[in-house]
């Protein structure tokens, strides 16, 4: 599974407070993913694939991991609509709850790299001088390894299982957001409001968290979906090559992975979880162009 790098988005601060004055940012986003039918559609099947891995206790009262080798690769039967994998576990019932855990381990730990990342990089912007220079360095050593290498690094350093996962996809994204913020910050710091609220004895602490910040969540946010798309894959790719969740716990890339010493007898069995990896980040990827979409500048409208 081949990853590209996720690129920090960038976004001219200035024009993005014009482009808010002219339009509530809730009216344009609704509007651009009403015109895109791919991105509506995308997102619709977002939705519905989260609510249903979500509710999988309620959807289906089968234990993942309950095993009957008198039903290894049956077909489709009343109460399986998708059949049985190799060791005769209900595979309809681990799709619901391998989602559940690929996605949560790809948006927690997207939702760490964010929060670390954005501090980070708010500190290097608003201080400057040496400090600046030293994260920068430290973020120009993670960004010079390739993603999925830096992952792979990572987990196979800590160890296999969920929490290694998530530490590396942290660490990995951690500098893309850094260095979002940090141009954010740079350009916002030697705004007119930011000047005024330090004229009034704002502390830097509440200048910087209280003025400054809530402007750049906006290019983050579309960072994020645009993340957490890859962060999935990712972490789908991990447990494939065994450095993720292991058996018999239901995660999407470790159902690939396994299911794949079987994939002459049943092709299914690697069919539907590859899918839904498929279908989860592009739907994922249709929104975040939508997102990206709505704060650029120069489509206003």
């Amino acid at each position: 599974m081949a990853m590209a790098a996720v690129r920090p988005l960038e976004v001219d601060v200035a024009a993005l407070a014009e482009t808010r004055a002219r339009a509530g940012f809730g009216v344009r986003f609704l509007r651009r993913l009403w015109r895109s039918k791919l991105a509506l559609v995308g997102t619709v099947v977002l939705v519905v694939i989260m609510i249903m891995c979500a509710a999988a206790p309620l959807i289906s009262h089968q234990d993942p991991n309950y095993q009957s080798l008198l039903q290894q690769m049956q077909p489709p039967a009343p109460g399986h609509p998708l059949g049985f994998d190799e060791l005769g576990r209900d595979e309809w019932t681990r799709m619901l709850y391998g989602g559940r855990l690929s996605l949560f381990i790809g948006l927690f730990g997207t939702v760490l790299g964010m929060v670390i990342g954005t501090v980070v990089g708010a500190i290097a912007g608003y201080a400057g001088g040496w400090l600046d220079d030293l994260i920068g360095r430290l973020l120009d050593v993670l960004l010079s390894f390739p993603f999925i290498l830096l992952a792979i690094l990572i987990a196979a350093v800590l160890g296999s299982g969920v929490r290694p996962v998530m530490i590396a996809l942290t660490i990995g994204y951690l500098p893309y957001f850094a260095r979002i913020v940090r141009g954010s910050v740079l350009q916002l710091r030697e705004s007119e409001y930011v000047q005024a609220a330090k004229a009034l004895g704002a502390s830097d602490g509440r200048t910087l968290f209280r003025h400054i910040l809530p402007n750049t969540l906006d290019t983050v946010l579309v960072q994020f979906t645009l993340s957490a798309a890859s962060a999935i894959l990712v972490a789908a790719a991990l447990s494939f090559l065994g450095l993720g969740v292991q058996a018999p716990t239901a995660e999407w890339g470790a159902m690939v992975q396994s299911a794949s010493n079987y994939f002459q007898q049943d092709p299914a069995l690697v069919f539907y979880p590859g899918v839904a990896i498929f279908v989860t980040v592009l739907s994922i990827n249709l929104l975040g162009d939508v997102l990206r979409d709505v704060l650029d500048p120069k489509m206003v409208n």
